[in-house]
């Protein structure tokens, strides 16, 4: 008995460790791939005196402990409904579901959105969004809060890395229009991963 208990519990931790890995390489895969997006003219959300001067987004060192299990439930029947942005646009999402978990000792509950004219493109049908805001807001990350993209998860738990969390593109630049993190998406902790403030000397 005791014997089998060590073998589910060897298979426990080799899982997490594997599941870390894939999560740190997606995590380093997600950076590069914001890098060259902002590197390009064609796709960066820089103003034409920033690129210019671009070489590198301020990211903190990718932390497995940022990584999280979360509980997820679907909520149904929520009507849609338009998300107040930095601009006088608005866009519509509906509330799809609630995400809970705990880090750093502290049960953390986040509201999750779906956008209503994403959904309708086949390569967003699935995509989920969280905008949410944390005590590094103003301080090492951008004070209007950051994103994190996700997908509709096929059961009742969902995987969610803050090392992917990302600024919207009004951090850069005034004239694009962002959606603004609800109040009841604020956690009350420093999450220190994913992309930082944005510096026009980097």
């Amino acid at each position: 008995m005791r014997c089998r208990s060590f073998i589910i519990g060897l298979f426990l931790v080799f899982s997490f460790q594997s599941t870390f890995s894939q999560a740190t390489k997606e995590a380093k895969a997600f950076h590069e791939k914001l890098n060259k997006e902002f590197k390009e003219k064609e796709t960066s959300p820089l103003k034409k005196e920033d690129l210019k001067e671009f070489q590198e987004l301020s990211i903190f060192e990718i932390d497995t402990n940022y990584i999280v299990s979360a509980n997820f439930k679907r909520t149904p029947y929520e009507k849609p409904f338009f998300m107040p942005t930095t601009t006088d646009r608005k866009t519509m999402y509906v509330k799809y579901g609630e995400v809970s978990f705990v880090l750093k000792e502290k049960k953390v509950v986040l509201e999750v959105y779906q956008n209503q004219r994403l959904k309708t493109e086949e390569e967003f049908e699935d995509y989920l969004f969280i905008p949410f805001n944390d005590l590094t807001n103003g301080v090492s990350t951008y004070g209007g809060g950051r994103y994190l993209d996700l997908r509709i998860p096929k059961g009742n738990r969902m995987m969610l890395d803050f090392n992917q969390a990302y600024n919207p593109y009004c951090a850069y630049n005034e004239n694009y229009s962002c959606p603004i993190p609800p109040e009841q998406n604020f956690i009350e902790l420093e999450i220190e991963a994913g992309v930082k403030s944005f510096d026009k000397k980097i």
